[in-house]
Formats: structure tokens, C-alpha cells, sequence
């Protein structure tokens, strides 16, 4: 447990500091509201009207977020086995060549059916 004492300290700190931070802001904030306050802001024009439930985004969309994640969760897999690869030897390597090798054939099927277009 006393090793994992700083960690805790720390990890209580910024949450000590995330929950002062937002009871200070609201306590001092202004409360004037008015429409356009509240309205959505998009780049110094007119915002466009919404539907109720909100607009519908187009399916590219989600597969550009998707392809982030996918390629974000890469490059934490690959931090670690860059710095323990001397450990891991060939075995190492292979793991790691299999892994970005399906990482690339799924890359490879979403741009040959056009995913990455913006058109």
C-alpha cells in the first residue's frame, strides 16, 4: 500500500482540484442568460435550425471516428512493445507484426470501399 500511496495522493488532488474548480465557477460565474447565450455557436453565422431530436450525421462520420479509435488503441499497443522490445526478442517483433498487419488489412477494406472520401 505505501507504494501506491503517491498515486493516490495525486489521483486525490485532481479531483480535489476538478470539484473546486467547478463549484468556484458557478458560485462567482454571471447568471445573466439570455438567447444568445444559449444559442449553439458556429463560426460567427446564423445557427442552421435542428430537428427535436437533432440532425442526422452522415455514416462517414462514424467511420472516420471509428478508424480514430482504431488507429488512437494502435499507438498505445505499440508504446509499450517499443519499450520492452529488447525483452521480448523475435517473439516480440512477430506479435507485433501480426497485429499492425490486421490493422492495415482493415484500414486497406475501408479505403478500397471509400470510407476516407469526403465527397
Amino acid at each position: 500500500m505505501e507504494l501506491y500511496t503517491p498515486v493516490l495522493v495525486l489521483g486525490l488532488l485532481g479531483a480535489g482540484f476538478a470539484v473546486f474548480s467547478v463549484a468556484v465557477s458557478t458560485l462567482t460565474g454571471p447568471k445573466r442568460y439570455n438567447r444568445a447565450k444559449l444559442d449553439s455557436y458556429e463560426c460567427g453565422i446564423e445557427p442552421t435550425p435542428q430537428p427535436v431530436g437533432g440532425g442526422r450525421f452522415p455514416v462517414k462520420y462514424y467511420i472516420t471516428a471509428m478508424m480514430f479509435i482504431i488507429f488512437d488503441i494502435e499507438i498505445i499497443f505499440l508504446y509499450p512493445w517499443a519499450v520492452y522490445f529488447d525483452s521480448m526478442a523475435i517473439f516480440g517483433l512477430i506479435e507485433m507484426v501480426v497485429f499492425i498487419a490486421t490493422v492495415f488489412i482493415a484500414y486497406a477494406y475501408v479505403w478500397k470501399r471509400g470510407g476516407l472520401e469526403w465527397d
